[in-house]
């Protein structure tokens, strides 16, 4: 009988230094999303929100060069929009406590790969500290023809 209590304990010890075995009446703890708009009366009105947060995870839809009544703003010119869409994303980062630091992934979408590639240097005073992980694609297009460039992030901050 002393073997069989040894060969359970042995099976069951990686579980319960885990904390993995409780009594069976835990509930599993689920946070709520908490959503975060940047510009409420243009996200409402095209369907999305800029920002959601879920525990330590926090995804922020695409950013791109526009105002408070969503027309494009730098027309014609991708660097600054490029700057615009990062200035409207460290607002939202902002809101939850957090800095391009705390960025673990970042998708870029522009029309135009070649200037992208030529302006993209700028990236480097964002990030000071670690690139994030991501992609960039060129696209035909954009929600409106004049935007030239969209980016989106991921953040990680532990609560």
């Amino acid at each position: 009988m002393r073997k069989r209590n040894l060969f359970a304990l042995a099976l069951l010890a990686p579980a319960l230094l885990s904390g993995c075995v409780g009594t069976g009446h835990e509930e599993p703890q689920v946070e709520e999303p908490e959503y975060f708009l940047l510009r409420p009366e243009v996200e409402k009105a095209y369907g999305y929100s800029h920002a959601v947060r879920i525990g330590d995870e926090i995804k922020i839809s695409g950013a791109v060069s526009m105002d408070d009544q969503a027309n494009p703003t730098a027309v014609g010119d991708l660097e600054q929009q490029m700057k615009n869409a990062y200035s409207d994303l460290e607002q939202v980062l902002a809101h939850y406590g957090c800095t391009f630091d705390d960025v673990v992934v970042e998708n870029v979408y522009t029309t135009d790969m070649a200037k992208f590639l030529e302006v993209a240097a700028y990236r480097s005073t964002i990030y000071t500290k670690n690139f994030p992980a991501g992609s960039w694609a060129e696209v035909k297009g954009l929600a409106l023809p004049e935007f030239m460039i969209e980016i989106e992030l991921e953040a990680y901050k532990p609560r």
